[in-house]
C-alpha cells in the first residue's frame, strides 16, 4: 500500500510564499510522475501541475511563473513552490500518483492554504 501525505499549508498574507511537500511511503520505490491539484471552496478540484520522471514540469496558466515542482528522490518527497500568493490560491492542495498497472491512482490527505487579502 502506498500512502501519501501532504505539509507546509497555512495562512499567508497576499504577496506571500509557501512550499508544499509531498511524502510518499509504503510499497513504492520511486515517485515516477507525481501531480499537484488544489480545490477550492465551492468549486471543482482542479490541476495545478505535475513533474515527470526526468523532472520535467508542466502547470496550469492559473499558476505558471508562480508555482515551481520539484523532487528530491531520497526523501520520497515531492514539493509545490507557491510564490506571489493571491487570495484565488487559497483551498486544499493536494498531491497524486496516477495509476499504474499495479496500482489505482492515490491521493494525499490534503492541505489547506489560505491567503488574506
Amino acid at each position: 500500500q502506498v500512502r501519501l501525505v501532504e505539509s507546509g499549508g497555512g495562512l499567508v498574507h497576499s504577496g506571500g510564499s509557501l512550499r508544499l511537500s509531498c511524502v510518499a511511503s509504503g510499497m513504492i520505490t520511486t515517485i515516477n510522475v507525481m501531480a499537484w491539484y488544489r480545490q477550492a471552496p465551492g468549486k471543482e478540484r482542479e490541476l495545478i501541475g505535475f513533474i515527470t520522471s526526468n523532472d520535467g514540469t508542466v502547470y496550469a496558466d492559473s499558476v505558471k511563473g508562480r508555482a515551481i515542482i520539484s523532487r528530491d528522490n531520497t526523501k520520497m518527497t515531492v514539493y509545490l513552490q507557491m510564490n506571489s500568493l493571491k487570495p484565488e490560491d487559497t483551498g486544499v492542495y493536494y498531491c497524486k500518483l496516477p495509476q499504474t498497472h499495479s496500482r489505482d491512482e492515490i491521493w494525499g490527505q490534503g492541505t489547506q492554504v489560505t491567503v488574506s487579502s
